[in-house]
């Protein structure tokens, strides 16, 4: 997971969001971070005080969940989350963000309520449905922002337009032209965001787009256009006139590979060109016109033949 500001790679991470303790007298809950003292030690690990006057409320922080040493006395920073039994337990293994922090994390499991991300702590932390951008997978790594829920857990969401905004810089020293390379935040329905990794914020329209990437996907686009707020317009299609080249390739080589013939020409549809080569009607056009010119093909019937 790396974030806007610093990077880094998450520890063991494992689901954190469980049912809600039926103890209503505790003082803290799952999914938190807390400052607790230690009281006691046992060979199992270190206790530390929950603060509700009852030892046996006192959370356990296993010998396996210490990343120091611990001292009784010593105030010392967990993350808490259930064990495989409900019970209360902490790991010295905290998150490596602060809330409000935005940073690209992996998914690491999926439910039908939400997701879980990675955020470097023992569990990893639940972000639900209605924070999700799209259907994620596990293995996906996506940016997100740590907050506090109503609940008082931590949690992740996907919505993080507002923090882009401020995090982003106005892109210097780029041409029309240059490739810039980043990951996607968002996509609506004019298109995708994405923010670069020197932080410049990047729209790229349905228009510019060869097929729909995913939100967190890496790209490398075209810049074709510098806005007046330093933000910039991309394309991941390739410029007109290398294009026209790899699109006459493209046909060349489906021409090679059906006995020098196809039942395309420039009188087929829009939609059985886009179909079958993944190009606009214009970008065929164009291709079997240089094709034609150079003398490779010609057109009769609605068929097109190599020469």
């Amino acid at each position: 997971m790396a974030g806007i500001n610093n990077s880094f790679r998450g520890g063991r991470s494992r689901e954190s969001r469980s049912p809600r303790l039926e103890k209503p007298s505790l003082k803290y809950g799952p999914s938190t971070v807390a400052v607790l003292k230690v009281v006691r030690q046992s060979e199992m690990g270190a206790f530390l005080d929950a603060e509700t006057g009852n030892t046996n409320d006192d959370i356990l922080l296993h010998k396996t969940q210490q990343t120091g040493d611990v001292h009784i006395g010593d105030m010392v920073k967990v993350f808490l989350y259930l064990d495989p039994k409900h019970r209360l337990t902490a790991s010295m293994r905290v998150p490596k963000l602060k809330e409000g922090q935005i940073a690209r994390m992996r998914v690491i499991n999926v439910s039908k309520d939400g997701a879980f991300l990675d955020v470097g702590a023992e569990r990893g932390i639940f972000m639900p449905y209605a924070g999700m951008r799209g259907k994620l997978q596990i293995g996906e790594v996506v940016w997100a922002k740590l907050y506090t829920d109503k609940s008082g857990r931590l949690a992740v969401t996907m919505k993080v337009e507002d923090e882009m905004r401020r995090a982003s810089v106005r892109a210097e020293n780029v041409r029309v032209g240059q490739m810039v390379k980043g990951s996607v935040y968002n996509i609506t329905d004019r298109g995708a965001f994405m923010l670069t990794k020197e932080r410049y914020i990047v729209f790229i329209a349905n228009k510019e787009m060869v097929e729909k990437p995913r939100v967190g996907q890496e790209l490398e686009a075209r810049v074709t256009y510098i806005r007046p707020d330093g933000r910039l317009n991309a394309s991941l299609r390739e410029a007109k006139e290398k294009a026209r080249i790899s699109d006459s390739d493209r046909v060349l080589m489906f021409l090679q590979s059906n006995d020098g013939r196809m039942p395309y020409s420039d009188s087929s549809s829009p939609e059985l060109i886009k179909g079958k080569f993944k190009i606009s009607k214009a970008a065929f056009k164009r291709a079997i016109g240089r094709l034609y010119k150079e003398g490779l093909i010609e057109m009769r019937d609605g068929w097109t033949y190599l020469k």
